[in-house]
């Protein structure tokens, strides 16, 4: 994955398990640190059934966040290790 990322270029992008090949939905938003800009999280909308069902970390506003760690590599899509998401 590249060094530089903006989280522009993440909003809209489906997020799938490397593992399953499952969806997760799409990307909404992004959390960062403001000193840093290191991406934290990426806020889920759309979710999939499978998504609800696995009762992930919400935000204060009911949004679905998996953490940027868990994130594989970015392309046509956000590939995520489902593994590192709990």
């Amino acid at each position: 994955m590249r060094d530089a990322l903006r989280a522009q270029e993440l909003i809209d992008k489906v997020i799938v398990s490397e593992q399953t090949g499952r969806k997760f939905g799409k990307v909404g938003d992004a959390t960062f640190i403001a000193e840093t800009g290191e991406l934290m999280n990426v806020l889920l909308v759309e979710p999939t059934k499978h998504t609800r069902d696995l009762q992930l970390q919400e935000d204060e506003n009911k949004r679905v966040l998996i953490p940027f760690s868990a994130v594989v590599s970015v392309g046509d899509f956000v590939i995520v290790n489902e593994k590192e998401i709990f």
